[in-house]
């Protein structure tokens, strides 16, 4: 090997966990393996009449609750992706759906998709708690170098919430797949084990109780907050 030849630093090679059956436990949410019996009705009702959450899926919307549930019957049982249900921490409901996918242990890289939020999670504390618990379970216990975000260009809410979240947009793939009949560009996100301590203090720090007033506003952006984190780091 020529000393004239540039190489990547040494990584630890040894292979990262898969995502298992685990329940995440936050303030305001908790993270369940999806199960099609257990959590259908509520998520069906959370999300039924608001098409717009389907628009950049590959499935769905859905005429009726039977093919829901038929979906959610196979989605449940995959192993990637491997679908987590958001439920909420009060009455035990869930109210969204995502998953973790493109799981590649050996080269410690996955990614977090399919997400569906209902009306009642879609912009509150508790999403946010929700995408800071896989992200947690993602570096802190399966041991991910790399954890990725990817979305249809078009969706400007979901670049807006990669962005927010700490992701870091890495370019367009063009012409990158065929959904519902049209075209999609694809949009990259990821954020690095490296990333990952300031992003970790900057989501504990914003969900923080002492961070929201009596309204529930929000006094301190997590946007913020992350470059404060790294600046100090």
């Amino acid at each position: 090997m020529s000393a004239a030849q540039p190489i990547g630093p040494v990584v630890d090679t040894t292979p990262a966990d898969r995502p298992g059956p685990v329940t995440l436990t936050g303030s305001r949410v908790r993270i369940e393996k999806l199960d099609a019996a257990r959590h259908g009705d509520a998520l069906w009702h959370a999300l039924k009449g608001d098409d717009a959450v389907w628009t950049y899926m590959s499935y769905g919307p859905f005429k009726d609750g039977r093919a829901f549930a038929e979906w959610l019957d196979e989605r449940a049982v995959l192993l990637d992706p491997y679908s987590y249900a958001i439920c909420d921490y009060a009455s035990g409901d869930a109210r969204g759906v995502f998953t973790l996918l493109e799981i590649r242990p050996a080269m410690r890289v996955i990614e977090v998709g399919h997400v569906l939020l209902s009306p009642a999670l879609q912009r509150t504390q508790a999403s946010t708690e929700a995408q800071y618990l896989l992200m947690r379970y993602v570096f802190d216990d399966l041991g991910y170098r790399r954890y990725e975000w990817k979305c249809n260009a078009l969706n400007a809410p979901s670049r807006a919430a990669a962005a927010r979240l700490g992701f870091a947009y890495e370019g367009t793939f063009r012409q990158h797949m065929i959904v519902k009949g049209r075209n999609r560009d694809t949009a990259w996100f990821a954020i690095t084990d490296g990333e990952w301590p300031a992003a970790r203090r900057a989501f504990e720090t914003w969900l923080a109780p002492d961070n929201f007033d009596a309204e529930g506003q929000q006094k301190s952006g997590l946007t913020a907050l992350r470059e404060q984190k790294r600046a100090t780091a």
